[in-house]
């Protein structure tokens, strides 16, 4: 594909700001929900959202991070390399860290007890390996939980950094073109010495919850 772009409009993963806020679209657990479906040990609601989410394109949110590209220091989206694999990525480019709260996440329905079942991919073990070293997780957080953050995602959602001030009106213009996000934390400088990188905070569960209700509402 070639094109012309305006210079001063690229998004790319690398000005990610101290205070920034991060903002991620869709629910995490579609590698997965797919290792599941190929084992037949799939439950059908998850079928279903699994399938949908896969199907959504990311065209709307792009579109809306476009317009606003003046308020957003950086943007990708989230795929093989995982939730943590992506923001790893942008965080490096940025020589910033990214502090998440995991209760801010969506989760696709029943992925944690598939986790915690060992139905999980080869390239969602390797994400977590590889990022472990410049991550930190809350101590009593299960290998599993782990690992669904670093999950290799099939057309996940687009992951941004944008202005604090920004955050919500670009929230509600995401919801508006019918592609919604959460903040699931916030941009930081490193501590001296330390690398770039994320840290972990909260538990996944609470939003396991929370997801499961709005599926159910659905």
């Amino acid at each position: 594909m070639t094109g012309l772009v305006d210079p001063r409009r690229v998004l790319t993963n690398a000005g990610a700001k101290a205070g920034d806020v991060l903002l991620l679209g869709k629910a995490l657990g579609t590698g997965i929900a797919v290792s599941a479906i190929k084992k037949g040990t799939a439950d059908p609601a998850l079928v279903r959202a699994a399938t949908a989410q896969m199907k959504q394109l990311n065209r709307a949110a792009g579109e809306v991070y476009a317009r606003h590209w003046k308020s957003v220091h950086a943007l990708t989206d989230v795929t093989g390399f995982g939730l943590l694999g992506h923001l790893d990525s942008a965080m490096r480019a940025s020589n910033t860290r990214a502090r998440i709260d995991a209760a801010a996440l969506a989760v696709l329905p029943g992925v944690r007890e598939l986790a915690a079942a060992g139905v999980v991919p080869g390239g969602t073990k390797a994400n977590l390996q590889f990022v472990s070293e410049r991550a930190t997780f809350p101590a009593d957080m299960a290998e599993p939980d782990r690992l669904l953050l670093a999950d290799a995602q099939t057309n996940g959602g687009m992951l941004a950094a944008v202005d604090a001030r920004a955050a919500v009106k670009i929230l509600a213009a995401l919801a508006d073109a019918g592609a919604p996000a959460r903040a699931i934390g916030e941009v930081v400088r490193p501590r001296r010495g330390a690398p770039p990188g994320v840290d972990v905070m909260g538990e996944i569960s609470s939003a396991t919850g929370r997801m499961d209700a709005q599926e159910k509402r659905r």
